[in-house]
């Protein structure tokens, strides 16, 4: 039963999408010139996407560690299974994980040490103290979700190639994807404080429904989900995504209808619902990556000309 307290700790379930996004965005978006399985056999990627996985379960369980006190009213169920694993074994694991990571990390590169160190020290920080303040505390949460994907662009050596041509179109590609995945994430973390706030009222935490209002919180969440228009235009009409144009204009539909049951939504309940919509969503955006270009699985060509 630890076993499995443990895989719940570390949401072990999320794991495999995580390993898939990572490995769909370096063969699809990321790698130039690379058959699919030069890229699955490219051993530093390995390395990369190893680290970032062990890093992000990590970041669950010190999270978990952290925010006991509150998942044990906010999600009993699930916290009853998780307090089979204690807390100093949580700690053990952390701990052990992470100087796992920082041995592999060396196996790359001094900058693959730097990036996961300084991964490592910000997801600590946001668990310990960032995640308790509004907006900065969603704002983090969003960061460090897409970070492992810079980890990859670090690896293809393209954020000194991007910083250096920032103007050019052909780089859009590359923050646009980022950008509609860095708003979903942060929409669903301000959905996450409407979802919990029993438990953030007790533990003192001061997110956006608590401080300024349900209101306030639904039209900050309206206002982000609108603005996923910007990324999803210039991922359709500005670049081209092959046809993976269809499930921007399918999630872009289910955002409205989403919108339209955020503010029916009163209970706990209406917001889970809500969450497990834009999980749905991220998780076919992970999946949608191979319809970008499916001849580069075969071919290996040039993808979207970066």
């Amino acid at each position: 039963m630890k076993i499995i307290s443990l895989f719940s700790v570390v949401r072990g379930y999320n794991i495999p999408i995580i390993v898939l996004a990572q490995y769909l965005a370096a063969i699809f978006i990321l790698s130039d010139n690379h058959r699919a399985l030069e890229v699955l056999l490219d051993f530093n990627l390995f390395i990369i996407v190893l680290a970032s996985t062990l890093t992000i379960a990590s970041g669950y369980i010190i999270n978990s560690f952290y925010d006991s006190k509150k998942d044990l009213i906010n999600k009993p169920n699930k916290t009853l299974l998780d307090r089979l694993v204690s807390q100093k074994t949580k700690l053990q694991v952390y701990f052990s994980i992470n100087f796992f990571v920082f041995l592999i990390a060396f196996l790359v590169s001094w900058r693959a040490v730097l990036f996961f160190s300084v991964y490592i020290f910000l997801i600590w920080f946001y668990s310990h103290k960032v995640k308790k303040y509004p907006i900065i505390g969603n704002l983090m949460a969003a960061i460090l979700a897409v970070l492992p994907f810079f980890g990859i662009l670090l690896h293809y050596q393209k954020i000194d190639i991007i910083l250096e041509n920032v103007n050019n179109e052909k780089y859009y590609v590359i923050f646009a994807h980022a950008s509609f995945l860095f708003l979903l994430i942060l929409i669903r973390e301000m959905i996450k404080d409407l979802e919990n706030i029993k438990g953030d009222l007790v533990q003192n935490y001061q997110t956006i429904p608590i401080l300024y209002g349900e209101t306030i919180s639904k039209t900050a969440i309206t206002f982000l989900t609108l603005l996923t228009v910007v990324p999803v235009y210039i991922l359709i009409e500005v670049v081209d995504v092959g046809y993976m144009d269809i499930y921007f204009y399918i999630s872009f539909i289910i955002l409205l209808f989403f919108l339209l049951k955020l503010w029916r939504s009163t209970s706990k309940e209406n917001y889970v619902l809500l969450h497990n919509i834009l999980k749905l969503i991220i998780v076919a955006g992970v999946f949608s990556i191979i319809l970008i270009k499916p001849s580069v699985v075969i071919h290996g060509k040039e993808v979207l000309n970066l």
